[in-house]
């Protein structure tokens, strides 16, 4: 159940959440306040100045992730290190991707091939589902690692559950092989990928990591996911969103258009920068090396109140989705 009145910001900050998170009329109201109060001035004019390098700390964890990811979901082998390469060479320090994908080893050839130090570059990688056993599912979770960072030190920035589907045995032993992950810093960091509110309560029965530290869902103005979003903030927990271009699916929406024109960006860029104000971590995806950096250049404008109002309003919820809502029961 939702409280009503304004929702507050457990840590670390004790700050009102942001007027996107609340719920009630009174609730915004503070939160506006509050926020343009406490926001810090820029030379610009900008309310919130927002810049390539930006990170956010992950919860009860010193790792740091970067605001802006690279997604490499069908991105075909012949292509993937490519991408992964321009991606790079204009200021990406985080790609993610996924067993399901296919390309975990060509994101590792990437990396290796950039010369960049391993601590500068965010890998994340997922596991889809158990193996069996514990050490089976552990030992497959390892394959990724060694795929993306090859050698006796080898290591992951973050670590998902790619989904909660398959029950709750499955979701424990994936867990489980994280938790090991972690503790044997073969991943720095692990969390989850399109769960709801009752699958990540679910796993205080079972988790000794809890708040899971990401959660990656679909987000986008036509799929807001409001109530796992204030979930998450309250605990802490970052917010990762897949598809935030929609797939160029509403390309050609007139608010998403009229506002693209106004800003003088691309519709892809409109809805990236919407995601970063959110507060969220979008992972867009292209194997088009102009688009690759188009993507990243998104740091020169700002969306308005009322561009973010006209773009919140389009939600559809559930409806909206073009790949998964989370089931929040």
């Amino acid at each position: 159940m939702v409280r009503a009145g304004p929702q507050k910001q457990i840590s670390p900050h004790h700050e009102p959440l942001p007027a996107a998170f609340q719920t009630t009329p009174e609730g915004r109201a503070t939160a506006e306040a509050y926020h343009a109060q406490h926001s810090p001035p820029t030379t610009d004019g900008m309310a919130t100045k927002l810049a390539l390098t930006d990170v956010l700390s992950l919860p009860k964890s010193s790792v740091q992730i970067p605001r802006l990811g690279f997604g490499v979901y069908l991105s075909p082998e012949s292509v993937c290190t490519a991408s992964c390469l321009h991606a790079l060479q204009h200021g990406y320090r985080h790609i993610d991707t996924a067993q399901y994908y296919q390309n975990e080893t060509e994101v590792g050839h990437a990396l290796t091939q950039s010369g960049l130090p391993r601590p500068e570059v965010f890998l994340t990688t997922k596991i889809l589902a158990a193996a069996g056993s514990p050490e089976k599912t552990y030992r497959r979770c390892v394959d990724s690692v060694e795929k993306l960072d090859p050698g006796e030190k080898g290591f992951v920035d973050l670590f998902l559950i790619h989904s909660p589907s398959g029950g709750k045995g499955m979701r424990k032993e994936m867990w489980g092989a994280l938790e090991r992950l972690l503790a044997e810093g073969k991943a720095r960091s692990i969390g989850v990928s399109n769960f709801g509110v009752g699958h990540v309560e679910e796993m205080k029965a079972y988790a000794k990591v809890w708040p899971p530290h990401v959660n990656q869902i679909e987000l986008h103005p036509w799929c807001q996911q409001r109530t796992i979003c204030e979930y998450c903030a309250k605990h802490g927990i970052v917010i990762e969103a897949y598809s935030p271009l929609v797939r160029a699916q509403k390309a050609h929406d007139p608010t998403l258009v009229s506002i693209a024109k106004k800003r003088n960006k691309t519709t892809a860029q409109v809805l990236i920068r919407y995601c970063l104000q959110k507060g969220w971590v979008p992972l867009p995806k292209s194997d088009t090396p102009s688009r690759i950096e188009e993507n990243a250049d998104v740091y020169d404008f700002e969306l308005s109140a009322e561009d973010m109002k006209e773009l919140d309003d389009l939600d559809m919820g559930a409806d909206g989705a073009i790949v998964e809502a989370v089931t929040n029961g």
